[in-house]
């Protein structure tokens, strides 16, 4: 179809995702992106957050967490270090992270690796946001 862009996402672990779709929205490392069929080429480091992308007019919500986006007036390619189907994310397990990382973080103790305590909680909240806008999209069930 002339009005749809052809989407792809990969971790190292399985192809998540290859469809065609009319949008795709993504957290870039300096900034959210958007793609429509036929855009300019570039390439993104990809940072924390919630990517979505429509089909059928409907908004689907996808959790990424670190990689790049290719972009081609065709093609989306994400090679993600993460990624998760609003679906597929368990809420509770994003909770219990959430709450270590927020205890570790408030220990302030020197053996706590603040950064790593930083990046825990931070995929946990867009985990759980990611999985909230999808529900609120009626894309997916709680």
């Amino acid at each position: 179809m002339a009005n749809t862009i052809h989407f792809e996402i990969v971790t190292p672990d399985r192809k998540l995702l290859s469809e065609d779709v009319e949008y795709v929205g993504a957290p870039g490392i300096n900034g959210e992106f958007g793609v429509l069929p036929n855009h300019i080429p570039f390439l993104s480091a990809l940072g924390i957050g919630s990517l979505y992308y429509k089909q059928g007019g409907k908004k689907y919500y996808v959790f990424i967490a670190g990689g790049f986006a290719e972009v081609s007036p065709e093609k989306v390619s994400v090679l993600a270090e993460v990624a998760e189907k609003a679906e597929e994310i368990d809420i509770e397990r994003a909770r219990k992270s959430a709450d270590r990382a927020e205890k570790r973080l408030a220990q302030q103790k020197e053996k706590v690796d603040f950064a790593r305590a930083q990046a825990q909680l931070a995929r946990s909240v867009h985990r759980m946001r990611c999985r909230e806008s999808a529900v609120a999209e009626g894309t997916c069930r709680m």
